[in-house]
C-alpha cells in the first residue's frame, strides 16, 4: 500500500528544496529560451535574407532542411551521451558552442560576406543546430531527477512559458532588431545572451538533488532504487544533507539503453507522433512571418507583426499549462488523451487560418493554433520522455523523440518551401498572384499531420508510466 501510494502521489518538498530547484531549472529555462533566440533568428531573418540576397523560399528551405536534419541526427546521436555526461554538462557544451556559431554567423555578414551564402549559411545554421540538440536534452534530463511523475505535467506547462518566451525573443524582439539596428544583429545579440547564460549556469545548474545539498527520492517512474543511506528518505527533504548517490545510478550501456528506449511500444507510437507534431509546428513556424508580409502585407516593426511574434509566445504559455493542469488533474499523468484534443484543435484552428480576412485576425490565429502545437510538443517530447524513458533514459528517450520530430520538420524546409514556390499560398501559381486572405496550400499541407496525430494517440490511450522500470 505504501509503495502504491509512494507510486502515484508526489512527495511533499520542504521550501529549502523547493527554492533550490528553482534556482535550478529556472537559470535552466532562461538558457533553453536563450537557445531558441538563436534558432529561430533565422525565421526572423528569412525574408531580409531573400531580399538582400535574393532568394527563393526553396534556396533558404534548403538551409532550414539542413539545419533540421543535423539536428535530427545530433538530438538521437546525444541524447546517450546527455544521459551518461549528465544534463549540467550538456547544457554548457549546447550554450557556448551555439553561442560561438550565432557569433560567427552575425560578423560574417558585418564583414560583407556575399559569395556562397546558400551552402556557407546551411554550413554555419547545421553547426550551430548540433549544439542547439543539447538543449532539450539537457532540460529533460536535469528536470527527470528533480520531479516527481505527479508534478511534471504541471511543471511542464510552467516551464513551457519560459521556452515559450525564446519564441517572442526570436520573432517580436527579433523583428525590433531587423527594424531598428543592422539586420545581422538578430544572430549577434542571441551570441551574447547564450555566452552570459553558460556563465550563470556554470555556478547554478546540478544535475541532481543528491548535488546541491539535498536528498535524491523516487520520482515514481521506477528509476530509482534507493540504498540504506536513502532508504526512507525519498518522502522529502527536511535533511539538507547530502547523501551518497545510490549504486545503480550509474549510466546504463549503450546497448541496454537503446533496447530500453526501443523496445517500449508506447515510446514508439509517440515517436510517430512527434514526426506529426515536427511537420505541424515547423510547416507553421518558419513561414508565417512570411505569410503575414506576402498575404496581409505586414512588415518588421509593425504593431501587427509585434503581436504575431509575441503569438506563439502566449500561446505556448497557455498550451503548456493547460495540458499540464489538464494531465496531471483530470486523466491521472496520463499524456495521450490531452494530446488526442490538442491535435483535433490544431487541424481547426490551422484551417481557420487559412482563410484569415486580415493579418490581426491571421495574427491572432497564429498564436491560438501554437497553444494547441506546443501544448502537445511539450507534452510529449518533454514530460512523456521523462515519464517512459525514466531518469536513466530520460535524455535518450527525448533525443529519439526531438529526433524524429525534427525529420519531420526538414521536410517543411526545402519540400514545402518548393510547394509554396511553385503553387504559391492559394493555389493560383506563385505566391505573389494569391488570392487575397486565402492560405489554403499552405494549412492543406499541414493539417493531414495534426489528424494523424490525434489517431496515434487512441493507439495508446491509457498509456502511463508504471514502476516496473519506469514505464515499461
Amino acid at each position: 500500500m505504501a509503495d502504491s501510494k509512494l507510486e502515484h502521489e508526489a512527495p511533499e518538498h520542504s521550501s529549502a528544496y523547493r527554492m533550490r530547484r528553482f534556482a535550478n531549472w529556472f537559470p535552466l529555462g532562461l538558457t533553453y529560451a536563450a537557445l531558441y533566440m538563436g534558432r529561430y533568428n533565422l525565421t526572423a531573418a528569412k525574408s531580409t535574407l531573400g531580399r538582400t540576397f535574393g532568394l527563393d523560399k526553396a534556396q533558404i528551405g534548403i538551409i532550414f532542411t539542413v539545419g533540421f536534419w543535423v539536428y535530427a541526427l545530433s538530438v538521437i546521436v546525444n541524447g546517450p551521451l546527455a544521459d551518461r555526461i549528465g544534463g549540467r554538462r550538456a547544457i554548457l557544451i549546447g550554450a557556448v558552442g551555439a553561442a560561438t556559431l550565432n557569433g560567427a554567423i552575425g560578423l560574417l555578414f558585418f564583414s560583407g560576406w556575399q559569395q556562397n551564402v546558400v551552402l556557407g549559411l546551411s554550413v554555419l545554421y547545421a553547426l550551430n543546430m548540433y549544439f542547439q540538440s543539447f538543449g532539450a536534452l539537457s532540460v529533460v534530463k536535469v528536470n527527470s531527477a528533480w520531479f516527481h511523475v505527479r508534478e511534471r505535467g504541471v511543471f511542464g506547462g510552467i516551464f513551457g512559458v519560459m521556452i515559450s518566451s525564446g519564441y517572442w525573443l526570436a520573432l517580436s524582439i527579433g523583428g525590433v532588431i531587423i527594424a531598428k539596428l543592422p539586420w545581422y544583429f538578430v544572430f549577434l545579440i542571441p551570441s551574447l545572451a547564450l555566452f552570459t547564460m553558460f556563465a550563470v549556469d556554470s555556478l547554478l545548474v546540478r544535475d541532481r538533488p543528491a548535488h546541491a545539498g539535498h536528498k535524491d527520492f523516487d520520482t515514481g517512474d521506477g528509476s530509482f532504487h534507493p540504498t540504506e543511506e536513502t532508504q526512507g528518505e525519498s518522502k522529502g527533504h527536511r535533511d539538507p544533507a547530502p547523501v551518497t548517490p545510490a549504486a545503480d545510478d550509474k549510466p546504463l550501456p549503450l546497448r541496454q539503453l537503446l533496447g530500453k528506449i526501443f523496445s517500449d511500444p508506447v515510446i514508439r507510437v509517440i515517436a510517430a507522433a512527434e514526426f506529426c507534431t515536427g511537420f505541424v509546428r515547423q510547416g507553421l513556424l518558419i513561414y508565417f512571418l512570411e505569410y503575414l508580409a506576402e498575404v496581409h502585407n505586414v512588415r518588421p516593426g509593425s504593431a501587427v507583426h509585434g503581436w504575431a511574434g509575441v503569438g506563439p509566445t502566449l500561446g505556448g504559455i497557455a498550451g503548456g499549462i493547460v495540458c499540464g493542469v489538464l494531465s496531471d488533474r483530470f486523466f491521472q499523468s496520463r499524456r495521450p488523451p490531452v494530446a488526442f484534443i490538442f491535435y483535433l484543435c490544431q487541424a481547426a484552428v490551422l484551417l481557420a487560418l487559412g482563410f484569415a480576412p486580415n493579418g490581426a485576425v491571421a495574427a491572432f490565429l497564429v498564436g491560438f493554433s501554437c497553444m494547441f502545437i506546443f501544448g502537445v510538443h511539450g507534452m510529449l517530447s518533454g514530460t512523456a520522455s521523462m515519464d517512459f524513458g525514466g531518469r536513466k533514459a530520460a535524455a535518450t528517450a527525448a533525443g529519439i523523440l526531438d529526433g524524429v520530430q525534427y525529420i519531420a520538420a526538414g521536410l517543411t524546409g526545402f519540400g514545402l518551401g518548393w510547394v509554396l514556390k511553385t503553387y504559391g499560398w492559394d493555389g493560383g501559381g506563385s505566391a505573389a498572384g494569391h488570392h487575397p486572405h486565402d492560405a489554403r496550400v499552405w494549412v492543406f499541407s499541414i493539417i493531414p499531420f495534426s489528424l494523424i496525430g490525434a489517431a496515434l494517440m487512441t493507439r495508446i490511450w491509457n498509456a502511463k508510466p508504471s514502476k516496473k522500470g519506469g514505464g515499461h
